[in-house]
């Protein structure tokens, strides 16, 4: 089954900004599990269900943390 990956940029009212790559896309909340929150991945299936991937979340946190340590260094 099809896939594809999608991150939370913000939330502006009623609907969530995802992140696709390099397009973004308004989709209402309602589509979206409950816990969701801004930064959260998230893998949109052609029959429609979402799932959070946390551990990717959680990769993704650790190699932005590694690339602002790089960046503040002296």
């Amino acid at each position: 089954m099809k896939r594809r990956r999608g991150i939370i940029d913000r939330f502006e009212g009623d609907l969530a900004v995802v992140e696709f790559g390099e397009v973004m896309e308004n989709i209402p909340k309602s589509r979206l599990p409950d816990t969701v929150k801004a930064g959260d991945v998230l893998w949109f299936y052609e029959d429609g269900r979402v799932d959070v991937d946390v551990e990717e979340k959680r990769r993704l946190s650790k190699e932005i943390d590694e690339l602002m340590d790089e960046l503040w260094e002296d």
